[in-house]
C-alpha cells in the first residue's frame, strides 16, 4: 500500500477504497457540509462517508456536483434498520439524494437483530451488487457471528465491515476473524467521538516524539494496521491536520505500545443488545 494521501485498501473484488475519508454523522447544516467537503477535496481526500439515517445524502450529493467529478470520488452510504425489508427501494433513495447511478460501497448500517431482517436485507444487498449499482457491498456494526449468518444464507462474504475502532477499543478478535475470510475494515469514530481527551494524555509522548498531534498518531496507527478510517470534522483545519499522517512512520514499539491500550471501552452501542 502506498504511503500518501492517494493510499487504498483493495477489496477482494478488486475495487480500491481510498483509506482516508471524510465522516459526515451529525453534519445537519448544508453550509458546514459543503465547507467540509471543500476542504477536504483541498487536502486531497478522495472518499466520503454517509448514510440515509444521517439526513446529510443529498446534501452530499449536491456538494460532489458542485465541487469534483463523481468518476473521482469513493461514496458509501448505508441502508437504515428500518429499512431492511425494502432494501432495494432504500438503495434507490439513496441513490437519488446522492445524484448519481451507482454507490462505490454500499453497507446495511446496524444488523439490528432485534428486528431480525438482516439476513433478507443482505441477500438484496448481494444482489445490487451483482447488478452494478453498487461496486461493492457490506456491513456495519456487525460481529463475526451476524456475518456468519448472513453469508450463510446468501452464500456471499461482505467486501468490507465498517465499526468502532480507537485505541481504546480495538476490536481485535473481529479483526482476526476479518483477515480471515478476507473482509476488509472500516474504522468509524477513529479517535473516539469527541473523546479524544480520553486518549491524548497517554499519546502525548508519542505525539512530542513524532511532533504531531494526538489526533494524529492515532490516525497513522489507524493506517499502519491496515484499517481504512473515517474520522468526521466540519472544520477546515482539523480535515487538513488528519490528511498529513503520511509524512513519518510509527516504530514497531510505538505500535505496541498503543496496541497496549485496548481496554475494551465501546462509545457507540453494541449490535447485539441495540434496540434501535
Amino acid at each position: 500500500m502506498r504511503n500518501d494521501i492517494n493510499a487504498s485498501i483493495k477489496l477482494t473484488n478488486g475495487v480500491e477504497i481510498p483509506a482516508l475519508g471524510l465522516g459526515v454523522w451529525k453534519v445537519e447544516d448544508e453550509g458546514e457540509l459543503r465547507i467540509a467537503v471543500k476542504a477536504a477535496l483541498r487536502a486531497g481526500y478522495r472518499h466520503i462517508d454517509t448514510a440515509a439515517v444521517y439526513g446529510n445524502e443529498d446534501m452530499v450529493g449536491r456538494a460532489v456536483e458542485d465541487f469534483c467529478d463523481r468518476k473521482d470520488i469513493f461514496i458509501t452510504t448505508k441502508l437504515w434498520n428500518t429499512e431492511h425489508e425494502r432494501a432495494e427501494a432504500a438503495f434507490e433513495k439513496s441513490l437519488k439524494n446522492l445524484r448519481t447511478d451507482y454507490v462505490d460501497l454500499y453497507l446495511i448500517h446496524w444488523p439490528s437483530p432485534a428486528v431480525g431482517n438482516y439476513v433478507a436485507a443482505w441477500k438484496t444487498l448481494a444482489d445490487l451488487y451483482k447488478s452494478g449499482r453498487a461496486r461493492a457491498v457490506g456491513v456495519s456494526n456487525f460481529h463475526a457471528g451476524h456475518i456468519e449468518k448472513a453469508a450463510d444464507a446468501a452464500g456471499f462474504l461482505p467486501h468490507m465491515d465498517q465499526v468502532e475502532r480507537h485505541p481504546l477499543f480495538q476490536q481485535k478478535d473481529l479483526e482476526i476473524y476479518c483477515r480471515k475470510n478476507n473482509i476488509a475494515l472500516t474504522a468509524y469514530s477513529p479517535l473516539g467521538s469527541g473523546r479524544l481527551d480520553q486518549m491524548a494524555p497517554k499519546l502525548q509522548t508519542l505525539a512530542d516524539k513524532y511532533g504531531k498531534t494526538a489526533a494524529q498518531i492515532i490516525l497513522r496507527w489507524q493506517f499502519q494496521t491496515g484499517w481504512v478510517f473515517i474520522p468526521k470534522s466540519v472544520k477546515p483545519e482539523r480535515i487538513s491536520e488528519n490528511a498529513h499522517i503520511f509524512d513519518f512512520e510509527l516504530s514497531g514499539d510505538d505500535m505496541d505500545y498503543i496496541a497496549a491500550l485496548d481496554c475494551g471501552t465501546r462509545f457507540a452501542h453494541d449490535a447485539d443488545s441495540a434496540q434501535f
